[in-house]
């Protein structure tokens, strides 16, 4: 067989070398990807009914969050990275303007002034930067020379701090945190000189007394004091942590069955069907539900490692690896809240929790990596 006809061969059959349907690489999606996004759709399908008291209104609305997030991850997917790094400032911009517009103009609910309303359709900006910001600095480091030098580490924490400011205004610090922790992945895969590294923690080991004294409202510094000492405070606000680790201890193993968890079903639980889900899990199907579901979880995260070490690009190998840490940053950050590892700070379990944005959001950051993934069939 000639070169010519092996290059056919491979580069136009339906199957390819590794035999994936001609279908998935014509629309660019990754399938052993999209397979277990559909899977973890269902659990947290499956989950979330029991979680709202068997509310077919919230398991309706979580189907169409996915069908749209679906939409978008499929057109995110059609766009070649290049475009992506051509025109990665424009999501930033837009975000920033659209944070400024909630300071002015935004919606309040429980305390916090964090959505926009338009048209009758409400969405949270801050979850559209969790995917900006790395996109913006992808598309910054990617066309420099590496590691970089210290001109380009100053841009880069300029564009990183500014968006977890305005954020902090609404005011929502766990969001500020995860929208800043998703830019430094990008330096830190960028190469940052240790030196700089050294600079960084340093700083935020400044900063965190004068955080404590001039940026935290009470109630965030009472869920910090909280998570020491949970009991101080049974039925305030020690209520949710307490309540929630009570839910996952008394799963045990194999947990007490679909719908038969006495905290959630009984409302000792609050927020059982967004932030404090995985608790349900942990109650109704026990310990081997909950590590079925991390499995799950790094089956996700390998594949998009997978993904990011065969990027065809330094600014695809960025951006892939920045989401895929990111992604993993959420998971951790949930599963460490609900425990009482952490403060409880108002993040979902990514694709399992309740919420319309953020599963869009997570779609959209998933359809690029597939578009990262296919850069290669692209160029053939």
């Amino acid at each position: 067989m000639s070169q010519g006809d092996f290059v056919r061969h491979m580069g136009s059959s339906g199957t390819g070398i590794h035999g994936a349907p001609s279908q998935w690489q014509k629309f660019h999606m990754d399938f052993p990807l999209l397979v277990l996004l559909m899977v973890l759709a269902g659990v947290g399908l499956f989950v979330l009914y029991s979680a709202s008291g068997q509310s077919a209104h919230y398991v309706n609305r979580q189907l169409t969050y996915y069908g749209v997030g679906l939409l978008a991850m499929l057109v995110m997917a059609q766009i070649p990275p290049r475009f992506l790094e051509r025109w990665g400032a424009l999501p930033y911009i837009g975000g920033v303007l659209l944070l400024m517009g909630v300071l002015f103009f935004g919606v309040g609910a429980k305390g916090a002034q964090r959505w926009l309303e338009i048209g009758g359709f409400r969405f949270q900006p801050s979850e559209i930067l969790k995917i900006a910001v790395p996109l913006m600095l992808a598309q910054y480091l990617g066309q420099r020379a590496l590691p970089p030098n210290f001109k380009h580490v100053f841009f880069a924490l300029i564009f990183i701090g500014i968006p977890p400011v305005l954020v902090v205004l609404q005011p929502d610090l766990g969001t500020a945190i995860l929208i800043g922790v998703s830019g430094f992945f990008v330096l830190f895969l960028a190469g940052l000189p240790k030196r700089y590294l050294g600079f960084v923690g340093l700083a935020v080991m400044v900063a965190l007394p004068l955080m404590w004294f001039y940026v935290l409202h009470d109630y965030q510094k009472q869920r910090i004091l909280t998570m020491f000492n949970p009991e101080a405070d049974k039925l305030g606000s020690g209520w949710n942590i307490i309540q929630s680790t009570i839910a996952i201890g008394s799963g045990g193993l194999h947990g007490k069955g679909w719908m038969q968890g006495t905290q959630s079903q009984l409302d000792f639980l609050p927020e059982s069907h967004t932030d404090f889900i995985i608790a349900v899990l942990a109650e109704e199907f026990g310990l081997i539900g909950v590590m079925l579901l991390i499995g799950l979880y790094l089956l996700i995260i390998l594949r998009c490692v997978i993904i990011c070490l065969r990027a065809q690009s330094m600014f695809g190998r960025l951006l892939a690896g920045s989401i895929t840490l990111t992604f993993f940053v959420y998971i951790f950050v949930n599963m460490a809240m609900v425990s009482g590892i952490l403060p409880v700070v108002g993040v979902p379990l990514p694709m399992v929790s309740y919420g319309g944005t953020s599963i869009v959001t997570l779609m959209l950051g998933f359809g690029m990596l597939m578009s990262v993934s296919t850069e290669r069939k692209r160029s053939v």
